[in-house]
C-alpha cells in the first residue's frame, strides 16, 4: 500500500495521469451511488467480484479450528480470530499484488465460481466454496462455504452502494453473513451472525488507491456472546494503516455499552494482542491473530474444464488483456460481455421470463438475522435484513 506522498505521486504512469484525472472528476461530481460507472481500464482488476467470498476461506485452518473449541465461549473467540485474519485478504491483497487497489470486474447476472481447499495432514477436512451472482443492478454476490467434516457452514451475500466523500470513495456494505456450528456430538447447532465492515478508499488523487476499514461491526452468536469490531486508520495526518479494537463479552440486549470480558488490539493486515483476558481461554499479552504467513489460495479447476458462466472462464479475455497491460483489448472484451448480457435481459423481458436462479432462493427477511440481532443493541444495524438461502441446484 501507498501510503506516503512520494509513492502515491508515482504509482500512476505518466501516460494515464490525465484520463485518471478525468475519472476522479466525474465521481467527484455524482451526488449518488457510483456502482455503474465505467472506470478506465488500467484501474481494472483481472479479477471478478464473484471470487471474492474465497477470500473467507484463505485461512482454511482456522475456519476448521472453530471446531475444535472446549466450549461455547471458546468457540465464539475462534470465531473472532478467523474473522478478523480474513481481513487483509479481503481488503489490501490487490495492493500487495499490484501496488494498488484495484477495481474487480463487475460480474454478470448469474455468474458462477466454485472452488476448494483440500483436507490437509491436520485433518482440517475439505472447504467448498459455492458463488453466484444473484443481482447485477445493483451488484448483489451470494455465497455458501461449507466444511462438512467439521460441521461448518457459512453462508451469506454482499453488496456495495459507494459515494464520494472528501476525496474518498466511501463503501458502505450491505448484507451480512451466517456461520452454523452443528457438533459432531448431537449438541445444539450454534450460529453466529457476522456484520461487515464500511470501507474508506483513498490515495485517488495520486491514482493510487487503497483500503481502511471504518467504523464497527459485530459477530453475535446464538450462545451469548457479542463481539465488536472498532476500525481505524491512516488518517492525513496521524494514526495507523488498518487498526482495529475487539471487545468480546457476554451479550446484554439492553445496553450498548456491556463490559467487555476481552479486548483484543492491534492491526488486521498484521498482528494484534490480547491485552484483556477476562477469559479462562487467554492470556493477556499473548498474539491473538497473526496474518504475516502465507495464505492459501482457492483450487479451481482449469478454464478449459469450466462451464460458461464460471468467472475465470468468462472473463479470460479480459483478464488476459489487462495482465499483459493490452487494455484497448481488455475493454473490447469487456464491452462485449456487457452487451450480450444487455441483449439476454432484453429478450427475457420479451419473452416474459426473467432470470432463475441456479443456487440460491431469495427470501425477504432472514430470520436467523432477527433473531441473532435480538440478542445486543446496536442503532449501527438495520431492523431486519433480506438473504440468499442455498438450495442445491437440484432442489430449487
Amino acid at each position: 500500500m501507498a501510503d506516503g506522498k512520494g509513492e502515491e505521486a508515482s504509482a500512476l504512469p505518466p501516460a494515464q495521469r490525465s484520463t485518471w484525472t478525468s475519472f476522479i472528476k466525474s465521481i467527484a461530481s455524482v451526488s449518488g451511488d457510483l456502482s455503474s460507472m465505467t472506470a478506465p481500464p488500467f484501474i481494472l482488476s483481472p479479477v471478478s467480484l464473484t471470487e471474492f467470498p474465497a477470500y473467507w476461506l484463505e485461512r482454511p485452518s482456522l475456519f476448521a479450528d472453530i471446531a475444535n473449541g472446549v466450549d461455547t465461549e471458546d468457540r465464539a473467540l475462534r470465531v473472532l480470530k478467523w474473522f478478523i485474519s480474513t481481513l487483509k485478504g479481503q481488503y489490501t491483497s490487490r495492493n500487495e499484488k499490484m501496488g494498488s487497489e484495484k477495481k474487480p470486474l463487475n460480474p454478470v447476472l448469474g455468474e458462477l465460481f466454485y472452488g476448494h481447499w483440500p483436507d490437509d495432514a491436520s485433518h482440517r477436512g475439505v472447504t467448498e466454496l459455492s458463488v453466484e451472482q444473484v443481482s447485477h443492478h445493483p451488484p448483489i454476490t451470494a455465497y455458501y462455504i461449507t466444511n462438512e467434516s467439521k460441521g461448518l457452514v457459512l453462508q451469506g451475500h454482499n453488496a456495495q452502494k459507494t459515494s464520494f466523500s472528501s476525496g474518498s470513495i466511501i463503501v458502505k456494505q450491505v448484507g451480512h453473513a451466517v456461520l452454523t456450528f452443528q457438533p459432531k456430538n448431537g449438541g445444539p447447532v450454534e450460529k453466529y451472525l457476522i456484520s461487515l465492515p464500511k470501507l474508506r478508499i483513498d490515495g485517488l488523487w495520486y491514482g493510487a488507491p487503497y483500503i481502511e476499514l471504518s467504523d464497527t461491526s459485530y459477530i453475535q452468536s446464538s450462545t451469548g456472546y457479542t463481539a465488536t469490531i472498532a476500525y481505524s486508520g491512516k488518517g492525513y495526518f496521524s494514526g495507523k494503516s488498518h487498526t482495529f479494537k475487539a471487545s468480546f463479552g457476554p451479550s446484554n440486549p439492553h445496553s450498548s455499552s456491556s463490559p467487555a470480558a476481552v479486548v483484543i488490539d492491534g492491526q488486521w493486515d498484521t498482528t494484534s494482542k490480547v491485552t484483556t483476558a477476562g477469559s479462562k481461554h487467554l492470556k493477556s499479552g499473548n498474539v491473538f491473530t497473526d496474518v504475516t504467513s502465507p495464505k492459501e489460495e482457492v483450487a479451481v479447476k482449469n478454464i478449459d474444464e469450466q462451464g460458461e458462466w464460471e468467472s475465470r472462464k468468462l472473463w479470460d479475455s479480459v483478464a488476459k488483456g489487462i495482465r499483459s497491460g493490452d487494455f484497448e483489448a481488455a475493454s473490447q472484451a469487456k464491452t462485449k460481455i456487457e452487451n450480450d448480457q444487455r441483449q439476454r435481459r432484453r429478450d427475457e423481458a420479451a419473452a416474459g421470463t426473467p432470470w432463475q436462479l441456479r443456487m440460491f432462493v431469495h427470501v425477504e427477511q432472514d430470520p436467523d438475522y432477527a433473531a441473532l440481532l435480538g440478542q445486543f443493541k446496536s442503532a449501527n444495524l438495520p431492523a431486519s435484513e433480506d438473504a440468499y438461502i442455498y438450495k442445491p441446484p437440484s432442489t430449487v
